[in-house]
């Protein structure tokens, strides 16, 4: 399927493996120019790298930021013209007990996981809703719905991704500019997948026989299996396209079946 992106530019933050590299690479498939991001000089040129020589044609590039650091952030956003779609996609994930996470982390994952994409957006928006066409797309998780005991904060910030996207969509009245959130689920990311051949080592165990478990203990995946990058990257690849015109403010499910509820 042509999903009409060719000549298009994004910027993917957090973007030189997992998730966000899936969906640098999905819409680099697509003709679109991307430009990745992520907090190491050395794994940006990677990602840059990688992307042209599975995707010539396009002059993609790289931008080095940590969004945990203001000054990295202000640098970005100077160097940063104008793109024609944004996924906001960075972000930090961790188990905590609620009564140990301190104020200061607190600050750091609401910093990290919600201000990266109220900073980002803030800086594209009005040139979008001037040039009539956009797309804002929010990654964030099952959790942020349905949020677990074991990860508090983070499931918070998820949960004002979706509130952040459904708010700025409202600001694309009679624009062919659209803001969507996309709520991931249990996915073989990077450092899941190291998480589980760590586990694997120590267990002296089949890495199959983890990723079986990890999910069986779930129980409520009606995937039965950890969800691919590359399956979140290909709804983001639709959404960023002219083709999904007609869905604004929303937030879509790509999570494996975890949410079983019907709204």
């Amino acid at each position: 399927m042509d999903l009409q992106l060719q000549g298009k530019t994004a910027f993917v933050s957090g973007s030189t493996q997992g998730i966000g590299f899936a969906i640098a690479s999905a819409l680099a498939a697509e003709g679109v120019r991307v430009i990745v991001n992520g907090r190491s000089p050395e794994r940006v040129d990677q990602a840059v790298a990688r992307l042209r020589t599975e995707h010539p044609g396009a002059d993609h590039t790289g931008l080095v930021a940590d969004f945990a650091a203001p000054d990295d952030v202000a640098r970005l956003l100077d160097g940063l013209g104008e793109v024609d779609i944004l996924v906001n996609n960075v972000g930090l994930f961790g188990l905590a007990e609620f009564a140990a996470i301190t104020d200061e982390e607190w600050a750091r994952y609401l910093d990290v996981n919600v201000m990266s994409g109220v900073r980002l957006s803030r800086h594209v928006l009005t040139g979008m809703r001037e040039r009539g066409w956009g797309r804002l797309i929010f990654i964030s998780s099952e959790s942020g719905v349905n949020v677990p005991a074991d990860m508090v904060h983070y499931g918070v910030t998820k949960a004002a991704m979706v509130a952040l996207g459904n708010g700025l969509a409202k600001l694309t009245r009679g624009t062919a500019v659209t803001v969507n959130t996309v709520l991931g689920g249990p996915t073989y990311s990077d450092g899941v997948a190291a998480t589980v051949e760590a586990i694997a080592d120590a267990q002296s165990a089949p890495v199959d026989a983890i990723k079986n478990a990890i999910i069986g203990q779930d129980g409520t995946t009606l995937l039965q299996r950890f969800i691919d990058p590359t399956e979140i990257a290909h709804l983001v690849a639709y959404l960023a396209s002219p083709l999904a015109s007609a869905t604004n403010g929303a937030a879509l499910r790509a999570d494996g079946g975890v949410l079983t509820a019907m709204l």
